[in-house]
């Protein structure tokens, strides 16, 4: 994405020994169609046929002391809130980060060492409404973060291939019967004769009203010239219920052409549970920050049928 310089002025000033590199604004929008069966979460109704339009606008801060630590910031407007019921400091779409030789600590609306671990199998393009990463078998390896607040703090640290990650998310209800989220996640990319895989590997656990909750992932992919493959499996475990899921990706780019195809599988131990679904994309990048997207996806809960979705519109980089 392309960012437009919106400041470059002093930020912070600590003991003299910080002075800050600047504010860059960046943003997106799309305009297009989008259409969803009846049920979908998006459309209710359903079956009609809307305009889609949306705004994002994001400011990301940055700079670095006199012994090379770096630091900053992102906000997100789109997502920007401070309306929580329990604590007034809880905000959203915020990102803070303070870097150097011992790693990256990250506190705000970021990942958990799960998540950050995990790699989602929606390569290439997009789409101006997310419906190849929105149906019935898709999952984005959030893991259990959000369970509380949605404020994590995480501190990874790589050498060499290998990378690690902690992370935590605090009850913020006070209650006894609830534990804090912690998370552990490791990646590693292993070079085959130019191409390179990478692995990941995460897990997170807590305990929510005195009921225990664990969930262990692995993922892999990798790339062979203009083709992206990818795989991710996890085990989610909430007191004696399991939920496994499974999913694979295809992606393809060459020039400005994109596409991408998955589909994922959650086996909750009982038919009318369980859920599976596909999603595709094509993009077509126009230069300057402007694409053509494409989306689909469809997916099926038991046996209530199945909802779908599409989309097609422009989306801009600024």
């Amino acid at each position: 994405m392309k960012s437009i310089l919106f400041a470059s002025t002093a930020l912070v000033a600590f003991a003299g020994a910080a002075a800050a590199q600047g504010v860059a604004l960046s943003g997106s929008a799309e305009m297009g169609i989008i259409n969803a069966d009846a049920g979908a979460s998006d459309n209710p109704t359903g079956g009609d046929t809307e305009f889609h339009t949306d705004i994002d606008v994001t400011f990301t801060m940055s700079g670095e002391t006199d012994n090379g630590l770096t630091f900053g910031a992102t906000v997100d407007l789109d997502e920007s809130n401070d309306n929580d019921a329990f604590n007034s400091r809880t905000q959203g779409g915020e990102t803070i980060f303070i870097s150097g030789n011992f790693g990256t600590l990250t506190m705000g609306d970021t990942d958990g060492a799960f998540d950050w671990a995990m790699t989602e199998v929606n390569f290439n393009s997009g789409s101006i409404n997310d419906d190849e990463t929105t149906h019935a078998g898709f999952s984005g390896n959030s893991g259990l973060d959000g369970t509380y607040d949605g404020q994590i703090a995480r501190y990874d640290y790589a050498i060499g291939g290998l990378g690690f990650a902690i992370s935590a998310e605090l009850d913020d209800t006070d209650s006894a019967a609830n534990d804090e989220v912690l998370g552990l996640g490791f990646t590693y990319g292993i070079d085959l004769g130019g191409t390179t895989v990478n692995l990941g590997l995460g897990y997170q656990t807590t305990q929510v009203a005195n009921v225990d909750r664990d969930i262990v992932g692995v993922s892999a992919n990798a790339s062979f010239g203009s083709i992206t493959a990818g795989i991710n499996y996890s085990q989610l475990e909430i007191g004696a219920a399991e939920v496994d899921h499974v999913a694979v990706g295809l992606g393809y780019s060459s020039g400005p052409l994109s596409l991408n195809i998955n589909y994922g599988d959650y086996d909750r131990g009982a038919a009318a549970l369980d859920s599976d679904g596909f999603g595709l994309s094509a993009g077509y990048d126009l230069g300057g920050g402007a694409a053509i997207q494409f989306g689909y996806g469809t997916g099926e809960v038991g046996n209530a049928g199945s909802n779908s979705s599409y989309s097609l519109g422009v989306s801009m980089s600024f």
